[in-house]
């Protein structure tokens, strides 16, 4: 680590309860990772809900854009130096980027894409491919077969059911033996794609995939 700056536990706080109440299943498989590991997943996972309710609060293209470029500027203090904004997904955000020497680059991969969603439709191959290399970047794996297997996961899971889905899922799956095992957190999320799974069986249902390594 570079910089030993650490959040506020009331901003990680926030952040976990975030994630917990707005993105259920990400929260659940992010569990498996390690501390600190942990934090920083439900950090990029904070900013990514953030990012996507964009469109759903304001329906002005401008007032959209200008609440793109708030987290835009947001990620370039957090990755700096200075002061950072009193935030706390902000300050969460800044520990991670430092604890695991995220490059700015990837952060803003996922600002730009769901720029794309305020004129037209959404690219969720773009998006999923950014948010999942975001989430390798706090988890560590750098492999190709995991990079691989997340982006069709992350893709497939901002699609609606059909054939698509069930090519990007199978994609993943075909790599289950070759992928690093702390990519888990990232790929545990397939098995709710599938289809309808009870709230009460989801946490077994990581449990026994985590121990068998599958997904």
């Amino acid at each position: 680590m570079t910089d030993p700056y650490c959040a506020p536990g009331v901003s990680h706080r926030y952040v976990l309860d975030l994630v917990r109440a707005a993105d259920r299943e990400r929260f659940l498989a992010a569990l498996f990772a390690p501390e600190p590991a942990r934090r920083g997943l439900l950090a990029v996972l904070a900013f990514n809900h953030e990012l996507a309710r964009t469109r759903s609060v304001t329906r002005e293209p401008l007032l959209a854009r200008i609440r793109l470029e708030w987290w835009r500027e947001a990620v370039a203090e957090a990755a700096g130096a200075g002061v950072v904004r009193a935030q706390p997904i902000v300050e969460s955000l800044r520990e991670t980027i430092h604890r695991h020497g995220i490059a700015i680059e990837k952060l803003s991969a996922l600002v730009d894409a769901r720029e794309e969603e305020i004129e037209g439709p959404l690219d969720v191959v773009r998006t999923g491919h950014a948010l999942a290399d975001l989430q390798l970047a706090v988890l560590g794996p750098e492999d190709a077969m995991s990079r691989e297997a997340a982006r069709a996961v992350a893709a497939a899971a901002l699609m609606g059911e059909g054939p698509e889905r069930r090519e990007l899922l199978a994609e993943a799956r075909s790599l289950q033996t070759k992928v690093d095992p702390r990519a888990l957190p990232v790929l545990l999320p397939a098995l709710f794609l599938d289809g309808e799974m009870s709230p009460w069986r989801k946490p077994l249902a990581l449990w026994w995939a985590a121990r068998r390594g599958r997904y």
